[in-house]
């Protein structure tokens, strides 16, 4: 989790982030933005010095950090047929290196949800976050409406960096690199760096209110999510909405602060060898692993009890609850901040058209009329 520090004397400024980059790859796998063979954005370890990261301004990646800390899929524990063994994930240290305010802020929330899960903080404790300042706004993105960015937040990255010349005809580049945690003043230990002053900081500044201002009004969504804390959406809206709801669970697994999971267990059976004449095989249990997946809250079976009883068995249940959870303020002092950091990956996934835009803006105009 990250700690406040004091960053007065820990400000310098760099002209090539693949010096940085290449001093901390001596000690950190390099996980950032890349593209794959078909084209598509995602966050992925680097293979080869070679490939040129891709940064926070216009390219905010589909699938977001999320997995390298809360894995997809894990094994929790296993049973060798007398004892349970707590299974621990072996980790080696990543730097993520240049992650958006947005998912640095969802990573936070995480922090808090998983603050006592011993297989998210073993991967947590061993990352390095590099945060970095998004120079536009993204097509569907609307973090300032939900305190998440677009700069880098205080107490979210171990270091943050800040292109100062943004509009250099030239292309070159000057970049502000802030140490904000212990960890992040440890990592550069061993650079060359020149140090930065307070008129650099006033650039970033002044760079912050330019970006702001370029969003799109989306006051629908303000208003939406006072209706929604106000109980004014009707039932009858989130019946309709909720006929749009596939299931897919496209939405849940890319948003960055969704954390529903599952564990089921696998068991390994063994013939037992035969007592008698008779063919017949018992069979006994002899090992056993239990597994942790992402689970969707907008599945049905997702909270079906033991007793078959099911509290959100229709489908408008699970959608109002799901964005409830999202934007309720019930859930500020525990966290702090809402439970969307405005990414818009929901809307651009979704195939039913219920992403955030489309739902804030249907209770907007439901509720406003």
């Amino acid at each position: 989790m990250i700690e406040r520090y004091n960053i007065v004397n820990n400000r310098y400024l760099l002209k090539d982030l693949g010096v940085l980059k290449h001093h901390l790859a001596k000690y950190y796998s390099v996980v950032q933005i890349q593209k794959d063979a078909d084209g598509e954005k995602l966050w992925t370890e680097q293979f080869g010095d070679k490939i040129e990261p891709l940064f926070g301004h216009n390219h905010l990646p589909l699938t977001s950090p999320k997995g390298f800390l809360f894995a997809e899929k894990e094994v929790l524990y296993k049973f060798d047929g007398e004892t349970f063994k707590t299974i621990l994930p072996q980790v080696q240290p990543k730097v993520m290196f240049g992650v958006q305010a947005c998912d640095l802020s969802a990573i936070a929330y995480q922090d808090k949800f998983f603050e006592h899960d011993p297989y998210y903080q073993k991967r947590r404790e061993n990352i390095l976050l590099v945060g970095i300042d998004c120079e536009s706004p993204c097509v569907t993105g609307f973090c300032v409406q939900v305190d998440a960015g677009p700069h880098v937040k205080d107490n979210t990255a171990d270091l943050v960096l800040s292109r100062l010349n943004v509009d250099d005809a030239n292309g070159s580049s000057e970049w502000l690199v802030i140490a904000a945690t212990e960890k992040g003043i440890n990592s550069i230990k061993g650079m060359t760096l020149d140090k930065a002053d307070n008129k650099h900081l006033k650039l970033r500044t002044k760079l912050l209110e330019k970006v702001r201002s370029e969003f799109v009004d989306y006051s629908y969504i303000s208003n939406a999510i006072e209706y929604l804390n106000n109980n004014s959406v009707p039932a009858q809206l989130w019946e309709e909405l909720s006929v749009r709801c596939l299931g897919c669970s496209g939405c849940t697994n890319l948003c960055p602060t969704c954390s529903c999971y599952t564990t089921y267990d696998v068991v390994e059976q063994q013939p037992e060898k035969p007592v008698s004449i008779s063919r017949e095989v018992k069979l006994e249990v002899t090992k056993s692993e239990t597994i942790r997946c992402w689970d969707s809250c907008l599945f049905e079976g997702f909270q079906k009890e033991a007793s078959g009883h099911n509290p959100s068995q229709k489908a408008a249940q699970r959608v109002e609850r799901f964005w409830f959870h999202k934007f309720s303020d019930e859930y500020l002092p525990e966290f702090q901040r809402y439970g969307c950091v405005g990414c818009g990956r929901c809307e651009q996934t979704c195939p039913g058209t219920i992403g955030v835009h489309s739902v804030m803006k249907r209770i907007d105009q439901q509720c406003c009329s």
